[in-house]
């Protein structure tokens, strides 16, 4: 018996973008980590066609994780897909998890050239976009890269609905109401996000510790040996073949997220607890290993890089960036949950969120200062601090100081997870966490 599909769940952000290019020239690739939506996003977008007017004998859909076309190679996909085109009309192709074919960019490149045709491709690796391929892609598609559910998703696919309510005072304060009607504070469901994470899959075996943490391992077994291991190999490489040594990088970044972080901090730390080599030459740790095993994380949308930028200087820095983690149910699976280090959780998801919103985002240094974030696109840059509170007169003043230290004219905001007064001062904003995570 085939496989019963399971109910869409809305993402309309990502589908709202791939309706914008339907229908250019331009390859629409979706990247992100596995199991973020990529396919369920796929499978929306078809049902969007098909309710405008696109028949079904115009989409040809191949999922490359299923062993129908696990075995095919980029001859045997052109020869599948000229099969079925439709005649005299467009057809559209979608192709997911593509690449796990060999030289399968050949294939949609000849799709592209030879057919009437409009093409959408997922993958679950950076790769796909990068070194070689990129020549063979280069001003012909559009990334657009998808990330764990939003605070706001993560709501809706829970069943949750966000309401506004008009306090004592006039101002108006949201609450959250589930299925029966029952009230909660932001703040509440906050909790819970920062707890299990965006992964789509939660929704459907609900808010329980012990069903969250067996998806989360599927996901993390799932990325670590098929996403990493297996593909090095595919690729003939030899820098990442120790799975042991992968899982201490991973915690270890896991474990310091948001904080300033060098490959030789990493490399440094491993060494002393003898899990690497040392370079014979200098008696240092072999930087280009771990840079390797870092870079294939990356590569496989687990964790983030962020630079720093000299605010004055208006220049990128060579030294300690950071990296975050693509999910915070992810991260709580691999160190366990705890309530420690909430500044640094938070920092986790406004970053997420703002890459979200399409912003290119850097740490910002002031000084002796560091501004949490700089957050730009083609309209507007916005300064952002990130703090788990500013009850406190010291801890608010520790916050607007690198703010107050920026002479220009763009938006300056603390974001913040607990405020008693949320106000303007000195003409920065301070705004509660979970007012800007549903706006």
């Amino acid at each position: 018996m085939l496989k019963q599909e399971a109910r869409l769940k809305k993402r309309d952000f990502y589908l709202e973008r791939l309706i914008a290019f339907k229908d250019t020239e331009l390859i629409k690739v979706v990247t992100g980590i596995r199991r973020c939506g990529k396919s369920s996003l796929m499978k929306l977008m078809v049902r969007h066609l098909e309710e405008n007017g696109v028949g079904q004998e115009q989409v040809i859909q191949m999922n490359f994780e299923s062993m129908q076309f696990q075995r095919m190679n980029a001859e045997d996909i052109y020869r599948y897909v000229q099969e079925r085109l439709p005649d005299d009309k467009r057809a559209y192709l979608f192709f997911d998890e593509i690449q796990r074919i060999p030289d399968w960019q050949d294939a949609v490149n000849s799709f592209r050239v030879d057919f009437d045709c409009d093409i959408y491709v997922t993958g679950s690796n950076a790769y796909l976009l990068s070194s070689e391929y990129a020549t063979y892609l280069a001003g012909r598609c559009v990334e657009i890269r998808m990330l764990p559910l939003s605070f706001r998703e993560f709501l809706d696919f829970h069943g949750y609905e966000v309401r506004e309510k008009q306090g004592p005072g006039g101002e108006l304060r949201k609450r959250i109401y589930d299925a029966e009607g029952e009230s909660y504070a932001p703040k509440e469901l906050l909790e819970a996000y920062m707890k299990f994470g965006g992964m789509p899959g939660i929704a459907d075996v609900g808010l329980d510790t012990d069903k969250v943490l067996a998806l989360l391992d599927g996901i993390y077994s799932t990325v670590v040996v098929r996403d990493i291991l297996e593909r090095e190999r595919r690729r003939g490489q030899r820098q990442i073949t120790d799975p042991e040594l992968l899982r201490k990088i991973i915690m270890f970044l896991a474990d310091n997220i948001g904080n300033n972080t060098s490959v030789t901090s990493i490399g440094n730390i491993l060494v002393n607890e003898r899990l690497i080599d040392t370079d014979k030459r200098n008696g240092r740790p072999a930087v280009q290993t771990i840079q390797a095993y870092v870079g294939a994380l990356l590569e496989s949308y687990v964790f983030y890089e962020i630079k720093r930028f000299d605010i004055k200087g208006k220049g990128y820095l060579r030294t300690l960036g950071k990296y975050y983690i693509v999910d915070m149910g992810l991260r709580n699976y691999l160190l366990g949950f705890r309530d420690v280090d909430i500044g640094h959780g938070i920092e986790n998801i406004v970053y997420l969120e703002l890459l979200r919103r399409g912003y290119d985002v850097a740490i910002g240094k002031i000084g002796e200062r560091e501004v949490d974030f700089i957050a730009t696109n083609a309209r507007e840059k916005i300064y952002f601090q990130v703090t788990e509170s500013m009850n406190e007169p010291s801890t608010r003043e520790r916050e607007l100081t690198p703010l107050r230290k920026i002479r220009d004219n763009y938006e300056k905001v603390i974001l913040t997870g607990e405020c008693d007064n949320p106000v303007t001062q000195d003409g920065i904003k301070i705004v509660r966490l979970t007012d800007f995570l549903l706006t």
